[in-house]
């Protein structure tokens, strides 16, 4: 094997991380500038133009920070939580439809299923490593939300892939030439984009970190660097659910201008949403998880089945 092939998957995940990284950073500021007009206020307009380089002074002021750590914390755990938030985070995005197969993922679903579960252990333990009871109970409801609203998630793919019958992303621009899958199926649209506000912990259903019951929640020991990793991690999973969403049921042509255009305006929907809804109750995030979502994708996912069956019997 030459040493190109070698070295071009190398600089090619480089460049797509590069590009997340950069990409979060101004999701970071487009979301602070919403949420300001949305409150009838300006939102960061002081550092640089417009406040475009807000977030690059924000970074460099968590990550210049002192670190401080809990006395009776699992230090181990509790410093390495953060880090491998973020490398999952990142290690998503190669899942990414290229047509020039950066990395030749046949399926493509299954992996994202895959790591999308993994990350549930990083809140888990960044709450527990911490030894405070708030972070624990933040992390223990992030992992029973995960956990809940993944099922809908997996099986909401599932019909989608009885649908386009492959694992592999770029089936889902070959097949969403002339109709969008939104158009489809759009109640399952709604319901993976209110799955992936819980997946990503975003608000109305940010119980992990709920500020008014519990201080910060799994991250309330987290100071500077480590802060900033959640918070990176956090907004790159939010940008990969945008991307995903867009992926799914708004057509896959990752090579023209208006799949960003697409991706910015999911990602917004997911500032929005932020802006205008209250945070839910506990209990009735999960009742919406087992007794209105399961049910909801569990019966599209027989509709799909039985329609795919009802095709074969036709041909043979």
């Amino acid at each position: 094997m030459m040493l190109i092939d070698l070295l071009m998957p190398f600089i090619g995940s480089l460049m797509l991380v590069i590009c997340v990284m950069v990409g979060v950073a101004f999701l970071t500021l487009l979301e602070r500038k919403v949420l300001g007009y949305i409150q009838i206020r300006k939102g960061p307009n002081k550092v640089g133009f417009l406040g475009i380089l807000q977030p690059f002074s924000d970074a460099i002021k968590l990550f210049t920070k002192e670190q401080t750590y809990p006395l009776m914390s699992n230090y181990l755990s509790y410093y390495f939580s953060p880090i491998f938030s973020l490398f999952l985070s990142l290690l998503i995005w190669l899942c990414i439809p290229y047509l020039v197969k950066l990395y030749s993922f046949n399926l493509g679903v299954l992996f994202f299923l895959c790591i999308s579960s993994m990350g549930v252990y990083t809140v888990m333990i960044a709450g527990w490593s911490s030894n405070s009871n708030y972070a624990l109970l933040g992390g223990l409801r992030a992992v029973a939300q995960t956990i809940s609203y993944e099922v809908s998630l997996a099986l909401i793919f599932l019909s989608m892939v009885f649908l386009i019958g492959n694992y592999n992303f770029l089936y889902f621009s070959i097949f969403q030439d002339y109709l969008w899958f939104l158009f489809l199926c759009f109640p399952l649209g709604l319901v993976w984009f209110a799955s992936s506000l819980a997946e990503t912990n975003r608000t109305p259903f940010d119980f992990a970190e709920g500020e008014s019951e519990l201080v910060s929640g799994f991250n309330v020991e987290y100071s500077s660097g480590g802060f900033a990793l959640i918070f990176l991690a956090e907004y790159a999973s939010i940008l990969f659910m945008s991307m995903l969403f867009v992926v799914v049921f708004l057509g896959a042509d990752i090579y023209s201008f208006i799949f960003f255009l697409k991706l910015s305006f999911i990602s917004f929907m997911f500032i929005w949403v932020r802006g205008t809804l209250p945070r839910f109750r506990y209990d009735k995030l999960m009742y919406l998880a087992w007794k209105s979502f399961l049910p909801f994708s569990l019966n599209y996912l027989f509709l799909f089945v039985g329609f795919k069956i009802f095709l074969l019997s036709l041909i043979f």
